[in-house]
């Protein structure tokens, strides 16, 4: 039987894709103690790249608020393998830093992030009100036009 956590995935219609590989030299999440750590995480989706540009000039804000959210999905897919497949275990989302790939003078930057922000709180309510930090970046690896890293409490 689904956990509450996954059974509130199915009644929102999310469907996570399996946590994507690294694609260098890293772990994609680490557990110690009580948090999980997980790596950046980009627009992959189920193997495809998404996103690829810079926001402000070749994607809108709507475009990198829909980036932000599929790294945020990634994110949880990441932690539901952190969790051995039981996202009932999440107590709560503590911090997730946000790097958008945006030209110099952007200062949308929080409503790129409210993607990844936004969907923490729809999938696990009040536990998904965290902190953040939102940064500017001139480029992203492969041409990616967010990532974001997540710090995560688990039971």
């Amino acid at each position: 039987m689904a956990g509450r956590i996954e059974a509130h995935l199915a009644e929102l219609g999310i469907e996570l894709s399996d946590a994507p590989a690294p694609v260098s030299n890293y772990m994609p999440y680490v557990v110690t103690g009580n948090l999980v750590f997980i790596s950046g995480q980009v627009t992959i989706w189920n193997g495809e790249f998404n996103y690829i540009g810079t926001v402000g000039t070749d994607l809108s804000v709507e475009q990198g608020y829909e980036a932000a959210r599929m790294c945020g999905l990634n994110l949880i897919a990441q932690l539901r393998a952190a969790c051995g497949g039981d996202l009932d275990r999440v107590k709560k989302v503590v911090k997730l830093g946000a790097f958008v790939n945006c030209v110099a003078d952007f200062t949308d930057l929080p409503q790129v992030v409210n993607g990844a922000s936004d969907l923490m709180i729809e999938i696990f309510g009040d536990a998904g009100r965290c902190t953040r930090t939102n940064v500017g970046v001139a480029s992203l690896p492969l041409g990616f036009a967010v990532e974001i890293d997540g710090v995560f409490e688990i039971a």
